[in-house]
C-alpha cells in the first residue's frame, strides 16, 4: 500500500486528550459560562453595546466553543442561523465554525479504522491519504483507493464522542435544572429541546445510520441525474468508520471557481431549491444541514450531496395540496400557508395561532419577492420576542431544522447571485408537478383554479385604500391588531424610578445582612456570621451596580432633555 501525503503536524486540544474526569469537564464548562455571563453583565453595566465590542465577545465565545469541544460546536453551528435570536455579530462568528473544526491526529483515524475493520489498513486499501480531506466537528475524511479500483472516501469518528458527549449531557442538564428555577425560562419548556438535540447528536455518531440514510436519498433521487450521492461501501462501514464513494466537486458557494469553469450559476441555484422542495414536499425526508461543506458542484453542473448524518422526517403534503400552498404564498393568503404548516406537523396546533400568523404574515409581506436578507430580522427581533413573551410557543424540531436549511440554502444562493428570486428559482420544482404522474389531469385542473383564483384576487382587489380597509378589517377579526403607544419622557422616568427602587431593596438588604451578622457575633453561634457578612457583600456589590446604573442613566437624560 502506498501512503499519500506527509503526516499532519497535531496539535490536540483538551478534549482531544484522553477523556477528562466528570469534575474536570463540569468545571471546564462552568468556567466558560461564568465568564461568558459576567462579561455579558459587564457591559450591560457600563452600557457597552458597541458593534466592535459584540464582535470581540463572539470570537472569545468562538474559542471556547472549540476549546470545549464537538458537543459544543455542534450547539455553536446550531446557534449560526438563528439570527431572529441573537445578535448578527454573534451570527458571523458562529458560522465559521463550520469551517474551523482542527483535525485529530492522523495516526489515530488509521487505529480506528483498523480496530474496527479488523484489519491493517495495507490489507482494506491500495492508498490511503494521510493527511485528512476535510475535517467536522464529530469526525474527519480520508481520501483512499481500494484493491478493486474504485476512489473512495474514509469517514472517521473522532475517538471518545460517546463518552464525551454522556459527560456534557448531565453538565447541561445541570445547567438547564438550574435555569428551569426561573418561571421566564421554564415556559419555554427548553427540557424538550435539549432531550432533541442530544438524541440528535447520538444518531448523527451512528454511522450505519448516516450510510442507509445516504441509500435512501439516493434512491429517492435515482430518475434526477443531475443530484448525485455518494455510494455506500457497506464491507468497509462500521458505527465509527463510513467508506463512501469519492465524488470530487467545487464547493456550492465557490463563485468565482464556478465561472471560472463555466458553470452555470442561475441552473446551480434552481437545482439546489428544486432538490430541496423535492425533500421536503414529495419525500418528506431531507437534509437538515445543507452547508457549503455538505454540498458542491461538479463540472457538468451537477449538484452533489455528501453529508448524511442530519436528516429529518416530516408529513409530505399531497400535491394538490402543495399547488394551493404555492399560490397561497402569491397571494399572501396566511391561513392557507399556516393550514399547511400545521397539517406537515411543524407548527403545534394550539387553541391561539394569532402569534404564528403574524410571524408568517411578515415573512410574506417581506421575503416573498426577494432573498431572505438576515439582516432584516434585526428590525422585528423586539416584535418576535414580545409574540413569544407574550405567548410561549415551541416550534417543532421539524421545523427549526426547515427554518436553519431555508437561511442556510438561500445564503448559498446570495452568495452565488445576490439578485436571485426564490419564486423563479423553484419554478422547476412547480413545472415538474403536473407531469410526474397518472393524476396530470386533476394537477392541471387545480393548477387552472388556482391561476384563476390569482387572478380574480388581483383584478378585484381594488384601490389601495379599499384593500387597507380590508387587511385591518381581517386583522381585527383575528384578533392579531395591537396598539402601541409609547412616551419617550415617560419611559426614561419610568426607568429612574425602577432603578431607585433596585438600588434601594439592594441598600437595605447589605444593611441588614450587616447588622443579622454583627448580631450573631455576641452569640454562641458566632461562627455562622460569615453567612450574613458574604450576603452582605453580594448585597453590596448588587447595590453598587443599581447605583453606578441610576447615574448613568441619570446623566443620560439630562443629555437627551438638552
Amino acid at each position: 500500500m502506498r501512503m499519500l501525503s506527509k503526516r499532519n503536524n497535531f496539535q490536540p486540544l483538551s478534549w482531544q486528550n484522553a477523556q477528562s474526569s466528570a469534575f474536570v469537564r463540569h468545571l471546564e464548562i462552568f468556567s466558560v459560562a461564568s465568564k461568558f455571563l459576567f462579561d455579558l453583565w459587564w457591559d450591560n453595566l457600563v452600557q457597552n453595546y458597541s458593534a466592535k465590542q459584540r464582535h470581540r465577545r463572539a470570537k472569545w465565545l468562538v474559542r471556547q466553543l472549540l476549546n470545549l469541544g464537538p458537543t459544543f460546536i455542534k450547539i455553536g453551528q446550531s446557534l449560526s442561523t438563528r439570527a431572529d435570536l441573537l445578535p448578527i455579530e454573534y451570527v458571523q462568528e458562529l458560522a465559521q465554525l463550520q469551517d474551523r473544526v482542527p483535525e485529530f491526529s492522523s495516526d489515530l483515524a488509521i487505529s480506528v479504522i483498523e480496530t474496527e475493520l479488523g484489519k491493517s489498513i495495507s490489507d482494506l486499501f491500495e492508498t490511503f491519504e494521510f493527511y485528512p480531506l476535510a475535517s467536522a466537528s464529530l469526525g474527519q475524511v480520508h481520501r483512499a483507493k481500494l484493491y478493486t479500483g474504485e476512489e473512495v472516501v474514509v469517514k472517521v469518528q473522532r475517538p471518545g464522542l460517546e463518552t464525551l458527549f454522556n459527560l456534557d449531557f448531565e453538565v447541561v442538564h445541570q445547567v438547564l435544572r438550574i435555569a428551569n428555577w426561573f418561571p421566564q425560562v421554564r415556559k419555554f419548556n427548553l427540557e424538550a429541546v435539549y432531550q432533541e438535540f442530544f438524541q440528535l447528536l447520538f444518531q448523527e455518531i451512528d454511522y450505519i445510520l448516516e450510510g442507509k440514510n445516504a441509500e435512501r436519498f439516493r434512491e429517492n433521487f435515482q430518475d434526477y441525474p443531475r443530484i448525485k450521492a455518494p455510494i455506500v461501501y457497506w464491507e468497509y462501514t462500521t458505527k465509527r468508520v463510513l467508506t463512501l464513494e469519492y465524488l470530487p466537486g467545487i464547493k456550492v458557494d465557490d463563485r468565482e471557481t464556478l465561472q471560472a469553469q463555466g458553470v452555470n450559476l442561475d441552473e446551480v441555484i434552481k437545482l439546489g431549491i428544486c432538490s430541496y422542495l423535492k425533500q421536503l414536499l414529495l419525500d418528506g425526508f431531507f437534509q437538515s444541514d445543507p452547508h457549503p461543506g455538505n454540498m458542491a458542484v461538479n463540472l457538468d453542473g451537477e449538484l452533489i450531496f455528501y453529508d448524511f448524518g442530519t436528516m429529518a422526517e416530516v408529513k409530505p403534503v399531497a400535491k394538490e395540496q402543495m399547488i394551493r400552498t404555492f399560490f397561497a404564498v402569491l397571494r399572501k393568503d396566511t391561513d392557507q400557508v399556516v393550514e399547511t404548516l400545521v397539517y406537515m406537523g411543524l407548527i403545534e396546533p394550539i387553541s391561539d395561532l394569532s402569534s404564528v400568523r403574524r410571524i408568517v404574515r411578515f415573512l410574506l409581506e417581506n421575503f416573498r419577492d426577494k432573498p431572505v436578507d438576515i439582516r432584516a430580522f434585526e428590525q422585528v427581533s423586539e416584535e418576535v420576542y414580545m409574540m413569544f413573551k407574550q405567548q410561549p410557543f415551541r416550534l417543532p424540531a421539524q421545523m427549526t431544522f426547515i427554518i436553519k436549511s431555508l437561511t442556510t440554502l438561500d445564503g448559498i444562493a446570495r452568495a452565488l447571485d445576490p439578485q436571485y428570486n426564490l419564486l423563479a428559482a423553484s419554478q422547476p420544482f412547480i413545472q415538474s408537478l403536473t407531469v410526474s404522474d397518472g393524476s396530470r389531469k386533476n394537477l392541471i385542473m387545480a393548477l387552472a383554479k388556482q391561476t384563476a383564483n390569482l387572478i380574480k384576487n388581483t383584478f378585484t382587489a381594488g384601490n389601495r385604500t379599499e384593500r387597507l380597509i380590508l387587511r385591518l378589517e381581517d386583522r381585527i377579526e383575528q384578533g392579531d391588531l395591537r396598539f402601541r403607544v409609547r412616551s419617550l419622557e415617560n419611559e426614561r422616568l419610568l426607568k429612574r424610578i425602577y432603578l431607585g427602587v433596585r438600588t434601594l431593596i439592594n441598600a437595605t438588604l447589605t444593611g441588614f445582612s450587616v447588622l443579622a451578622a454583627i448580631g450573631l457575633l455576641s452569640t454562641p453561634y458566632n461562627k455562622l456570621a460569615i453567612i450574613p457578612f458574604g450576603l452582605s457583600g453580594l448585597f453590596g456589590l448588587f447595590f453598587l451596580r443599581s447605583a453606578i446604573a441610576l447615574l448613568i442613566q441619570e446623566r443620560l437624560d439630562r443629555l437627551a432633555e438638552k
